[in-house]
């Protein structure tokens, strides 16, 4: 039994893995706890082919870790692991250190993090429900008084029980005030949608430089820095784009292994990336697993319902790449990962800003080419999907066909120039500027 100190900021982190230990996930697992603010102490792995169902490691590395933190003089233990509450409890028992797994971490970050009323709700709601389970750790000082002996007896039992009807309480209110600003929030977006703004969403990893991108597009003072979860509060702005207005954006971030319990409470910021109608995927350029990003943050967007909606791949941060330059990485119609629609800039230089403001307009179909087409009696076909997409202001029939004034989204026009039969609308697009 040892006294659980409330401090606890010099750590000793544990990598588990089976197989090969992947270098960037426990260069994740560091950032994430230098977010939290602990100093790393030393960093240990531990290979888990069989995972131990009462400390998740093996006896010999176990020993090996008390061993290290000890030397080190660390007074909490990372894993990078979710850990059951008996396997946390016995570590804590063997190590006399406080042992915190990969939820706890990511949940004492969010708890820096949140800001707005709602973002707080949402941690607290998530840190009880991480807590509901582990109360006994709590009453260790009672462990003796089990009952059912002479001078064991004591109120250890009852402790429990009202901590957790209180607890159970309190997560009930909490989740009637969450419902209320979730009502609110959702009034707020049906006013955007009657004012027929199109929805944009800035999603990605974390640390991907979305706040950064979000400030630099809207001239917001939305929090940003370089550390993982910076930002957890969703922040919404009106901002031009060449053919109109868009409401974007700014989401929570996201990383692998995202706990499902932390999704599921932080359903109301993700929402804004489930009801939008375009998703800025932010993508730091300078990330040697950028790939890998990409596929996670993916994942994410599957799980919380907004795996189909249409995207733009955002690579970010070109400023740390030595000769990158903004350009437009048109898409090809080819669906891999590797292949789709990229713009690299840089956020904090403001660099190729106006380039994606561009694409942005050009694929939410804001920007219009207008003129009058003069289509002969052969192109019947032409001028009835016209009117299908309702873009003809004016018609004029003679005896040479056609005289059509239309006003069509750039995007629509370029996909009828493209067809058979299209050669009418190339002479309204213009001239293809090249690709930066």
């Amino acid at each position: 039994m040892f006294d659980r100190s409330k401090r606890g900021e010099h750590a000793l982190l544990i990598q588990p893995h089976a197989g090969r230990l992947e270098e960037d996930v426990l260069e994740e697992f560091t950032d994430l706890a230098r977010s939290a603010g602990a100093s790393i102490a030393a960093t240990l792995t531990a290979r888990i082919d069989r995972p131990n169902p009462s400390i998740l490691i093996g006896s010999g590395k176990l020993d090996e870790i008390k061993a290290a933190a000890e030397a080190t003089g660390a007074d909490l233990v990372l894993v990078n692991h979710a850990l059951s509450p008996s396997q946390e409890r016995n570590l804590e028992r063997f190590l006399e250190r406080r042992v915190i797994d990969r939820t706890g971490l990511i949940l004492d970050i969010f708890a820096q993090r949140a800001h707005s009323h709602e973002g707080k709700l949402q941690v607290e709601l998530a840190q009880l429900r991480h807590m509901a389970t582990r109360l006994v750790r709590g009453w260790t000082h009672l462990e003796r008084q089990r009952g059912g002996a002479i001078g064991l007896r004591g109120p250890g039992e009852t402790q429990l029980e009202t901590d957790r009807r209180l607890l159970q309480k309190r997560v009930e209110q909490l989740q009637k005030r969450l419902e209320k600003v979730e009502v609110q929030r959702t009034q707020m977006r049906r006013a955007r949608v009657r004012s027929e703004l199109p929805r944009v969403a800035l999603v990605g990893y974390t640390n991907a430089g979305k706040s950064t991108l979000f400030n630099a597009l809207t001239g917001a003072e939305a929090y940003a820095a370089d550390k993982l979860f910076a930002t957890l509060d969703p922040t919404v702005r009106r901002i031009a784009v060449p053919g109109g207005n868009v409401v974007l954006a700014d989401t929570v971030g996201f990383v692998r292994d995202l706990p499902h319990e932390l999704v599921a409470a932080f359903r109301a910021t993700l929402s804004e990336a489930r009801e939008a109608d375009f998703l800025l995927h932010v993508v730091d350029a300078a990330d040697p697993h950028r790939e890998e990003r990409i596929a996670q943050v993916d994942e994410v967007l599957n799980e919380v319902g907004a795996g189909e909606l249409p995207q733009l791949l955002v690579f970010n941060k070109i400023d740390r790449i030595e000769g990158s330059e903004v350009r437009h990485d048109a898409q090809d119609g080819i669906p891999d990962t590797a292949r789709r629609e990229r713009v690299w800039i840089s956020a904090r230089d403001g660099l190729g800003l106006d380039l994606l403001q561009s694409v942005l307009g050009k694929r939410l179909g804001l920007q219009h080419v207008t003129g009058q087409l003069r289509l002969p009696p052969s192109a019947g076909r032409l001028r009835s999907r016209l009117h299908q997409l309702e873009v003809v202001r004016s018609e004029q029939a003679d005896e040479d066909g056609w005289l059509l004034g239309v006003e069509i989204p750039i995007a629509e026009a370029e996909k009828l120039a493209a067809g058979e039969g299209g050669e009418p609308i190339r002479a309204l697009l213009p001239e293809k500027v090249p690709e930066w």
